[in-house]
C-alpha cells in the first residue's frame, strides 16, 4: 500500500479519537504483547541470522525488554495520562492550572539494525500508550527481523493504526519528505542529520537517539577485576555493535598495566579461547561494516584478539592499547569488538579529554573514590551512564535514555518515552463569579500598587 495513503487514513483515524480511550491504547498493548510472545522463537531465530545473536543475549537484549517495556505501559498507563493539577498564582485567583497530556498525533519511527526488535518496537510501545498511530520503518541491513516486524504489525493491527514499511533509501527519503507529527529515529550522527533536515522543512518535531564515542574511566581505586568483567560484558555484547558500549578506555596510568592483563583473562573466561567459534558470540552485521574494523586495527598496538574470519564476518575481542587521539581507532564512533585503551595521571585529564571532544551518549566510571565520582559526574557532558557498571543504565523504565548534543536529542523508556510522544497542553480554568478589575482600563492607582505586591 502507498505510504501517502496509510498516511492519510492514519489522520483521519486519530481525528475521529479512535486511539484516545485508555482502553484501546491498553488493548493495542497487549495485542502487540501477545503477538511477541507467540513468535518470540522466530524472532530470536531472525536475529541469530542478522547479527548471530545466540538465544540468551536475544530474549535478554531485545524480546525480554521489549515485554517489559509493554508491562510497564499497562501498569502505568492510567497514570501518565491524567491530567495533572499543578498550583496557580495569586494573580491568577480564582482558578485552576492543569497539564493535559495530549497524543501528537501521527508519528514515524525509523529503527537501526544493531538491536533492530527492541529500537523499533519499545519506541512503538511509548507511542501507542501516548495515543499516537504510527508507520514504522525498521532497517533493511538486519532483513530477517525487518520481515518478523512487519508480520507481527500486519497481523496485530489495522494500517490505518499501525503500518510497517520495509525497504532501503528509497523508502526512507519519501517517509522523510511527508509530514508527520513527531520523528522518532535512531541511529548514526551523519543519517541523523538528514533526517533533522528534512523534518525542518515541515518544523516537525524530531527525537535523534544516535551514538558516540562513550568513554569507561578507571581510577587506580577501583575494584579492577570486577570493572574487567563488567566492561568486557558490555563492550562485547553483540559483537560491539552497540551504541552505548564503552567506546575506548581512559585508565589511570598506574594501574594501566594490572588492568589490561584482567580485561584479557576475563575475555577467555566469557567467549573461550577461541571467540569465532563460540556459537553465542554474535557477527559484524555486514561485510561494509567489517572491513571497516578491520582496518581499525593497528597491528602495532595490538595485544590481543585481532583474528577474524570474513566467512563468518566475525572479529575476535581486540584490545589496543597504547593508543592516542591520532590513531585511526580513535577518529570515528568504532561500533565493534575493538577496545582501545588511553590513560591519565590526574583526573582533571578526564574531564579534558571528555569535554574537548563530541559529547558521548554514555560514559562509565569505575571508582571507589565519591569525589573522583561527583567531579565526572557533574563536569562532563553526556546523555547517561553508570557508576562502577556499563550499558544496564538503559536496561529500567525508570531512566530517561537519550543523548547530549551530538549524541543525540529528547529521551524515551517508561514515563519519558510517554511524554516524549505527548504534547503537554496547558490549560487554565478561570471561574466566573470573580473578576478582578485591576487589568482592565482605565489603570488606577491603586491598582497598580496591588499589582506590584502581588508580582514581586
Amino acid at each position: 500500500m502507498d505510504t501517502e495513503i496509510v498516511l492519510e487514513k492514519q489522520r483521519k483515524f486519530f481525528d475521529a479519537g479512535s486511539t484516545l480511550p485508555l482502553g484501546v491504547r491498553a488493548g493495542a498493548l497487549k495485542k502487540l504483547y501477545r503477538a511477541v510472545r507467540n513468535n518470540e522463537d522466530k524472532l530470536l531465530a531472525a536475529l541469530t541470522m542478522d547479527l548471530g545473536k545466540g538465544g540468551m543475549e536475544g530474549f535478554m537484549c531485545e524480546v525480554g525488554l521489549v515485554l517489559s517495556e509493554i508491562t510497564h505501559m499497562l501498569k502505568n498507563l492510567k497514570g501518565y495520562a491524567a491530567t495533572r493539577l499543578v498550583p496557580t498564582p495569586i494573580t491568577n485567583f480564582h482558578s485552576l492550572s492543569l497539564i493535559q497530556m495530549q497524543p501528537k498525533g501521527n508519528v514515524l519511527i525509523m529503527s537501526p539494525w544493531n538491536y533492530p526488535l527492541l529500537l523499533t518496537l519499545e519506541p512503538l510501545v511509548n507511542a501507542l500508550a501516548a495515543g499516537n498511530t504510527a508507520i514504522v520503518k525498521p532497517s533493511a541491513y538486519a532483513p530477517a527481523t525487518s520481515e518478523m516486524i512487519k508480520y507481527i504489525i500486519d497481523e496485530t493491527f489495522d494500517p490505518e493504526y499501525v503500518y510497517c514499511v520495509t525497504g532501503g533509501r528509497a523508502e526512507n527519503q519519501k517517509l522523510l519528505s511527508m509530514k508527520f507529527d513527531h520523528i522518532f529515529f535512531t541511529g548514526s550522527q551523519a543519517v541523523g542529520k538528514e533526517v533533522l533536515r528534512k523534518a525542518a522543512e515541515h518544523l516537525t518535531p524530531v527525537t535523534l537517539e544516535l551514538g558516540g564515542k562513550s568513554p569507561c574511566i578507571i581510577d587506580g581505586s577501583a575494584n579492577l577485576r570486577l570493572a574487567a568483567r563488567r566492561i568486557v560484558f558490555g563492550k562485547f555484547l553483540n559483537c560491539g555493535q552497540t551504541c552505548v558500549a564503552p567506546d575506548y578506555i581512559l585508565c589511570e596510568e598506574y594501574v594501566k598495566d594490572e588492568f589490561v592483563a584482567l580485561l584479557k583473562k576475563e575475555i577467555i573466561k566469557q567467549f573461550g579461547r577461541d571467540p569465532l567459534g563460540n556459537k553465542d558470540y554474535g557477527k559484524i552485521i555486514n561485510e561494509k561494516h567489517f572491513l571497516r574494523l578491520k582496518k581499525l586495527i593497528d597491528e602495532d598496538k595490538l595485544v590481543f584478539g585481532g583474528r577474524s574470519d570474513k566467512q563468518s564476518l566475525k572479529i575476535e575481542p581486540t584490545l589496543l592499547d597504547s593508543v592516542t587521539w591520532d590513531d585511526a581507532v580513535m577518529k570515528e564512533e568504532i561500533f565493534g569488538p575493538i577496545l582501545p585503551v588511553l590513560t591519565f595521571k590526574k583526573i582533571e585529564e578526564v574531564r579534558e579529554t571528555v569535554e574537548s571532544h563530541a559529547h558521548p551518549l554514555a560514559l562509565y566510571i569505575f571508582s571507589k573514590d565519591r569525589d573522583n565520582i561527583a567531579y565526572i559526574m557533574k563536569r562532563c557532558r553526556f546523555g547517561g551512564g553508570c557508576i562502577n557498571d556499563v550499558v544496564v543504565h538503559l536496561a529500567t523504565p525508570y531512566l530517561p535514555f537519550g543523548g547530549f548534543g551530538e549524541s543525540g536529542m529528547g529521551s524515551y523508556h517508561g514515563r519519558a518515552g510517554f511524554d516524549t510522544f505527548s504534547h503537554k497542553k496547558s490549560i487554565l480554568d478561570k471561574k466566573q463569579w470573580l473578576d478582578l478589575p485591576m487589568r482592565y482600563q482605565p489603570y488606577k492607582k491603586l491598582y497598580e500598587a496591588m499589582l506590584r505586591m502581588f508580582l514581586k
